[in-house]
């Protein structure tokens, strides 16, 4: 596995569980908002860190750790992230994975093998508007699958969306609601700019919905989806 980052002790990366964060390099995706570049893009790339190494200490906190959260980068693109799994699982850890959704093979995989405990997958939006929001060309046939595969796993999930103002519209949820309809729980992320995302120079001037559209868009999703919340 090409791992770029480790965070020992998270209580916000695997929900309701005290787990361990790893973070792969590399990602198929160039979202400008992205806030691992260091993960994403190539020139970016940091050392990687030793496998073994996380396994050890990973073993060294079994019964201290819940699980972990696997995330990056998206961790899909990496053809050994089953048996990378299989060998946290072996210790009695649950795991969370973080997706794109742009291998929904890897994921049927995963699920076909019980290897995930819990998966988040974000949308950026609805299909029409992902070759716009992440530079990006993908066949929406692919998102659909992922989606479908994540609701219909028996794997707890969430889906999450990154919502920067200029990009989408709250009417572009009755399209996200109908992608990801049926879903356990939906998470809306308020757009924070920082110096450190993969297009620093656009995304600092760009802004956030306030607090009463997102609510506006939170009832939209609710019409889609069990559960809705505002981060």
């Amino acid at each position: 596995m090409k791992i770029g980052g480790l965070v020992k002790l998270s209580l916000v990366d695997y929900p309701g569980q005290v787990a361990a964060a790893v973070f792969t390099i590399g990602c198929n995706f160039r979202c400008g908002y992205c806030h691992n570049p260091e993960l994403v893009v190539p020139e970016q790339y940091t050392d990687e860190l030793d496998e073994a190494e996380i396994l050890k200490f990973l073993q060294s906190r079994v019964n201290k750790l819940d699980g972990v959260a696997i995330s990056g980068g998206e961790p899909t693109l990496h053809k050994d992230l089953p048996e990378f799994i299989q060998k946290m699982k072996d210790m009695g850890l649950k795991i969370k994975l973080d997706s794109n959704g742009s291998n929904p093979d890897m994921l049927e995989k995963l699920f076909d093998r019980k290897l995930v405990d819990f998966v988040a997958m974000d949308v950026k939006g609805p299909l029409e508007k992902y070759k716009e929001i992440m530079s990006w060309e993908i066949d929406p046939a692919i998102m659909r699958r992922s989606v479908r595969l994540i609701i219909e796993s028996g794997v707890k999930h969430e889906f999450r969306t990154t919502i920067v103002k200029s990009q989408l519209q709250p009417e572009d949820f009755h399209a996200v609601g109908k992608l990801v309809k049926g879903a356990e729980r939906y998470a809306l992320q308020h757009f924070r700019p920082n110096n450190c995302m993969v297009d620093t120079e656009k995304f600092k001037h760009e802004s956030a919905y306030g607090e009463k559209d997102m609510e506006r868009i939170r009832k939209i999703m609710l019409g889609y989806v069990k559960s809705c919340v505002i981060h």
